[in-house]
């Protein structure tokens, strides 16, 4: 679009905007290499004609695609880019010392304006259309000086000087339009790299850190000086016209042009930027929302926010990939790109490695034992064999649905081995305590844990003993006899090696053993306990008060 002398954007009719787009042709066409290699002879160019011979032999000498073209390919070629409006018919009178001479030469080409601006365009997509291009935040600093700077000047006795106001308004614009177009460039790289669903772990990683820290910069950065910026253009606003008015009497630059051509095409001027009230009001609605439609920096706001969805969403999906949801559009494509780099023979290779999808054979399901068909048998007169239902309307036997996945016990499996190891880290304490208590229970109160343990040996013991005859230890005690008799208690001992602790009971006429605990008072008549360490796994078994007496504390 052509902007006029007054700001506003032409709208052409319907054959102009025919004429301009035609200047993208050459882009799109077969022979488009060709024709990229001949515009880039002329954009090395200024105001300059060349003839045929003139461009042959810069394409020679730059090589690439135009290279290689001939006399008359070429000149087809330029021919071409006229009717598309990207060359002008040259106005250079042509000498020549022959025929042959002349009608090569008479032919000469130079760059229109628009032909020039579509070629530089082009060319700059082609260099860094695919790379991240860094935001220019330090120019916003500088815009916000200069708007302040501006300010201050234009309120002081007699305003700004013209020329000083040019410079100072030309430097300013150029600083916005560089951040501007450097934040739409990024934001349509981020847009194009978080819409893909194929991000591995590390390139995750990556645009995670990106978002997170320069993209909050970003936005911080903008948040902060948006309202100073604002600010300043509404204090500068009342003094624009005044100041734009001494710029053009200062510098009219190629306002008169358009002045005397008024009426012709070709006689529109594109004043620099901030030149006119438009580009201020553009700069305003950049930093404010001033016609509802909600200002860029809001934008800037709701499309970081988008990223930051994008972002969550590939999180989503790395983490469905773990319990094996996982896209396939990575393996898809290099799937494609098997299938067009193949021959067709490897292509039904590929296809049948791929999908399983074999050639058309015959299937058959066995008829049972005590049925024998010969081999020549049609399948027409064969006898019938029952098809199951999945495999006939399946053509697979396999069960429907996904297999449950197995049940993860590892939490109930940490808490029980965390209640084992209190629970012996408990009896440990206990076992402690009874050594320690061992020789002065009357004097000791008792844990519960410990009298637990205590009872708990008790028992084996008792268990564990042997019953004698009083003075008749070797003779058998018949039933008539065990009334009368009075018994003894032999190796009545129990022990627990992983507590290292070791209980003997003694029988003794007249003893009491009191055990004094938080759960209450046990009593225990004719007993006697003795608490020690644990046997060596050598040791014997040694009837109490021998040779184990040494290592027992005796209690009555």
């Amino acid at each position: 679009m052509e902007e006029p002398a007054s700001g506003g954007p032409v709208e052409p009719g319907d054959d102009a905007a025919r004429r301009r787009l035609d200047a993208y042709t050459y882009l799109s066409a077969p022979e488009r290499l060709e024709h990229i290699a001949i515009m880039r002879v002329f954009c090395g160019t200024l105001l300059a004609d060349l003839a045929v011979p003139d461009v042959l032999a810069k394409l020679r000498q730059a090589g690439g695609p135009g290279a290689a073209l001939d006399v008359d390919t070429l000149t087809v070629r330029l021919e071409q880019l006229e009717r598309w409006g990207n060359l002008l018919r040259g106005s250079h009178t042509v000498k020549a010392s022959s025929i042959a001479e002349y009608q090569r030469s008479r032919a000469r080409y130079q760059l229109s304006r628009i032909g020039e601006r579509v070629q530089r365009d082009a060319d700059g997509v082609l260099a860094e259309a695919d790379a991240a291009r860094e935001v220019s935040n330090e120019l916003l600093a500088l815009v916000e000086r200069g708007l302040g700077e501006l300010v201050e000047l234009v309120g002081e006795p007699g305003g700004v000087e013209p020329q000083e106001g040019l410079e100072r308004v030309s430097t300013l614009f150029v600083q916005f339009a560089e951040f501007a177009d450097s934040v739409r460039d990024f934001y349509a790289y981020l847009g194009q790299v978080l819409a893909r669903y194929d991000l591995d772990s590390a390139e995750y990683q990556g645009f995670k850190e990106l978002l997170l820290d320069y993209v909050e910069a970003i936005t911080e950065d903008v948040a902060f000086r948006a309202p100073r910026i604002s600010a300043a253009l509404d204090t500068l606003w009342p003094h624009l016209p005044g100041l734009l008015e001494r710029l053009d009497a200062h510098a009219q630059g190629l306002a008169g042009l358009s002045a005397q051509g008024e009426g012709r095409a070709d006689a529109r001027v594109q004043r620099s930027r901030g030149r006119e009230l438009a580009d201020w009001e553009g700069l305003r609605g950049w930093f404010r929302d001033t016609d509802g439609q909600g200002s860029q920096v809001d934008q800037l706001r709701d499309a970081t926010l988008r990223a930051l969805q994008s972002l969550l969403a590939n999180a989503k999906r790395m983490l469905r990939s773990a319990t094996g949801e996982m896209s396939r559009r990575r393996d898809l494509l290099r799937l494609a790109r098997w299938f067009d780099e193949a021959a067709p023979q490897d292509a039904h290779d590929i296809a049948v490695a791929a999908f399983g999808l074999y050639g058309a054979r015959h299937l058959g399901v066995p008829p049972g034992g005590d049925e024998v068909v010969p081999a020549y048998t049609s399948w027409w007169t064969g006898p019938v064999v029952e098809v199951p239902v999945a495999l006939r309307e399946r053509g697979s036997r396999a069960q429907r649905g996904r297999t449950a996945a197995v049940e993860d016990h590892s939490a109930q499996k940490r808490r029980l081995r965390e209640a084992a190891r209190e629970k012996a880290a408990a009896r440990r304490a206990a076992a402690d305590e009874l050594r320690s208590a061992a020789g002065r229970f009357d004097d000791v109160r008792l844990t519960s844990a410990a009298l637990s343990l205590l009872l708990e040996l008790l028992a084996t013991a008792l268990g564990n003993a042997r019953l004698r005859r009083a003075g008749a230890a070797s003779e058998a005690i018949t039933a008539s006899e065990a009334g009368a008799a009075v018994f003894g208690l032999d190796d009545a001992r129990s022990e627990d090696a992983d507590l290292d602790i070791g209980l003997t009971v003694h029988r003794a006429a007249g003893a009491r053993t009191l055990l004094r605990s938080a759960d209450g008072d046990l009593l225990l008549d004719d007993l006697e306990l003795g608490i020690g360490r644990a046997r060596a796994p050598s040791d014997g078994c040694a009837p109490a008060g021998g040779t184990e007496a040494e290592a027992e504390v005796g209690v009555s």
